[in-house]
């Protein structure tokens, strides 16, 4: 059946996602916060800043006009940079009059508030215009799900009649979308893989090999763990998708945007430039400051993370924040798990 769904945000995961669902038929609405992006989907179809060698489906919209997209949505994907979630949710309850399921495919935690997104989301919403929050997440890149390329991930809420609605909203023969109702795990998992993608950027950037990037996986995903148990995440939701999967490919590959700051610190470059020479928002920095006062918090064990947020915030050479997680106190594997 046919749904009115509106994707807020086109960047490249947001526009890959509006993608899918106009491909399955659904009457597909794109906001932009910008006139010219929304003008160029409209009439070039096309979304060159972000997915460059993409043409977009002829039956994609787009708009600028956030009432308008509030009126045409019975479902809102929420596809905005974390530090844009308040204020979006803010500005789209003026428009809303009934209650309406909500999805989102962002990745991070707040700082000071350590609120998750849904979490955020809950607090700048209206309750009378809320339904149920669904996390779509899980190991995917944008460039490889708008070539159709197998794509797998996962769509939860506590509520799973939600979450199977999305699932039959996003799934087709190239993308498969399974259920979970794991809401801290997978939002965890998302959020503190980035951090960890730094570091592996770093890693390679100091050209260290593959010997340190497996440790460096193997470990960031302990340290997830232990933080996501301690949290109230199901343990065996980190060795899934949403989890191991997300890490692995956001740790490994060159669209990988946490990735490739890293590759770019690791090679000397200060954060300020890194940032600018992006030119995309890199979820892992904001992220990083969370995790660290998240493992203060909860009393957890996260040498990997803290050494990263020494180098981002405190100036520590990268070469010299290995050099330091690498000489810690002996300890048994297992007792850090």
């Amino acid at each position: 059946m046919k749904e009115n769904v509106v994707v807020l945000g086109a960047g490249s995961w947001g526009t890959a996602l509006a993608i899918v669902l106009a491909e399955n038929g659904h009457n597909t609405l794109i906001w932009s916060h910008r006139e010219d992006q929304a003008n160029e989907i409209n009439e070039q179809h096309t979304n060159k800043k972000y997915l460059p060698n993409t043409i977009l489906p002829l039956n994609l919209v787009a708009t600028h006009d956030l009432e308008k997209a509030a009126k045409h949505a019975s479902t809102i994907v929420m596809a905005v940079p974390t530090k844009g979630i308040r204020e979006v949710c803010a500005n789209i309850s003026q428009f809303l009059t009934e209650k309406t399921l909500f999805t989102h495919v962002s990745k991070g935690i707040e700082p000071d508030s350590l609120m998750c997104i849904s979490e955020i989301m809950k607090e700048s919403l209206k309750p009378e215009i809320l339904g149920d929050i669904v996390v779509l997440s899980g190991p995917s890149h944008a460039e490889e799900v708008v070539l159709q390329h197998p794509t797998t991930i996962a769509a939860t809420c506590e509520n799973l009649e939600a979450a199977e609605k999305v699932q039959d909203l996003f799934m087709n023969h190239y993308f498969r979308v399974y259920t979970n109702d794991d809401v801290i795990g997978v939002e965890i998992g998302g959020a503190l893989k980035n951090v960890i993608a730094l570091a592996a950027g770093i890693t390679d950037g100091l050209q260290y090999g593959d010997n340190a990037k497996a440790a460096l996986i193997t470990r960031g995903l302990a340290e997830i763990t232990r933080l996501g148990v301690k949290m109230g995440g199901n343990p065996f939701t980190f060795a899934g998708l949403t989890g191991m999967g997300d890490l692995i490919v956001t740790c490994t590959s060159v669209h990988s945007r946490n990735w490739r700051a890293g590759n770019m610190l690791g090679k000397g470059m200060k954060l300020p430039q890194v940032l600018d020479e992006m030119g995309m928002v890199v979820e892992g920095v904001r992220t990083t400051k969370a995790a660290y006062q998240l493992a203060k918090k909860y009393e957890v064990t996260m040498p990997i993370t803290s050494a990263l947020y020494e180098v981002l915030f405190n100036n520590m050479e990268p070469k010299e924040a290995v050099d330091q997680l690498m000489i810690r106190m002996k300890k048994r594997e297992i007792d850090e798990m």
